[in-house]
């Protein structure tokens, strides 16, 4: 039927498969990423950006290797706590940087982000995060001291 419209047929489990596909094909290019990151640079630059977060060359690799997002559930958890991600940094990068490390390695982030979208994430963090002691010792501190 020329001239006429073409009705797009759409295909949901079709379309779910391909989207899952799409998603482990971004996430294995992020992550391949960045782990080349560290090859661009060189054995000496790798050793003092170690030194500089505090952390041995292999851990650092291991921290690369996870992905630039490895370390987002902390933002909403700290802000979930009402704690200003900018002010903790600012504040203590050293802090800062410790929380990032831990949330990056920490294996439990399926649940946080799981609190987390509940709203729950203020009353339970304290069974499953590693970062639960500073985390508490931040949020504590913010309660004494508002802003």
């Amino acid at each position: 039927m020329p001239g006429g419209k073409i009705a797009e047929q759409h295909y949901p489990t079709v379309e779910f498969v391909l989207d899952a596909i799409t998603g482990w094909i971004n996430k294995y290019r992020n992550m391949h990423s960045a782990n080349n990151e560290l090859v661009h640079c060189s054995q000496e630059d790798v050793m003092q950006i170690a030194k500089d977060l505090g952390v041995s060359v292999s851990d650092l690799r291991g921290l690369a290797a996870k992905g630039p997002g490895a370390a987002d559930t902390l933002q909403k958890m700290l802000l979930a706590l009402s704690v200003d991600p900018q002010d903790v940094a600012k504040a203590d990068p050293a802090v800062m940087r410790d929380l990032q490390r831990l949330c990056v390695v920490c294996g439990h982030k399926r649940r946080c982000q799981h609190e987390l979208a509940r709203g729950t994430a203020v009353d339970h963090f304290r069974e499953f995060c590693p970062n639960a002691y500073t985390l508490d010792a931040l949020f504590n501190s913010k309660n004494r001291h508002p802003a």
